[in-house]
């Protein structure tokens, strides 16, 4: 990325310095060592490495490519997603415990349900059984009106011949008479 501007002055002034000066900016050896390095480079936000050159321009040192620093409330921005995470994982934990008692309500209900139903069915048995019995007590009696339905047809297939027999009859009469 060029820079432009301001930076590109900035940049060209660093870059054209003497080494003088920049001798006078970096620190002295026994201050801080050469191996701490990027460690040292990571605790200390504001200080960047550079590079030196030696090349034909006579030890002018040139910046190296800066690295942006980490940003200082990364952790902030963490615990906000961890604590926003947490929230939705609780929403959903929550959503899905609704669901089981609502489910559980359900099974509660569905089992008095059948439960009722089952005390009718038992209630229902236990008349059917009481009609069976009584059913089988009056079978003698209810045999005894069969047979006598079936005698009342025969007498009155007997009431319908004598009817018969006895038109007959008096018509022979009629007959007779007339003679």
């Amino acid at each position: 990325m060029a820079a432009t501007g301001d930076d590109a002055a900035a940049m060209d002034s660093i870059s054209r310095a003497p080494a003088a000066h920049s001798a006078a900016l970096k620190p002295s050896p026994a201050a801080s060592s050469q191996a701490e390095g990027p460690e040292a480079s990571a605790d200390n936000p504001g200080s960047f490495p550079k590079k030196t050159n030696t090349s034909s321009d006579g030890g002018v040192e040139t910046a190296e490519e800066a690295v942006e620093p980490a940003q200082p409330d990364i952790n902030e921005l963490c615990g906000d997603m961890f604590e926003k995470m947490a929230i939705f994982l609780q929403g959903e934990l929550t959503g899905t415990c609704e669901d089981y008692r609502l489910l559980e309500n359900m099974n509660k209900l569905t089992s008095l349900k059948y439960m009722e139903m089952k005390d009718i069915s038992i209630n229902i048995s236990r008349n059917l059984q009481d009609l069976n019995n009584k059913y089988a007590s009056l079978q003698p009696y209810l045999d005894q009106i069969n047979q006598i339905e079936e005698q009342v047809s025969s007498l009155e297939q007997a009431a319908y011949k004598l009817d018969a027999y006895s038109k007959k009859l008096e018509a022979r009469f009629k007959k007779l008479e007339k003679r």
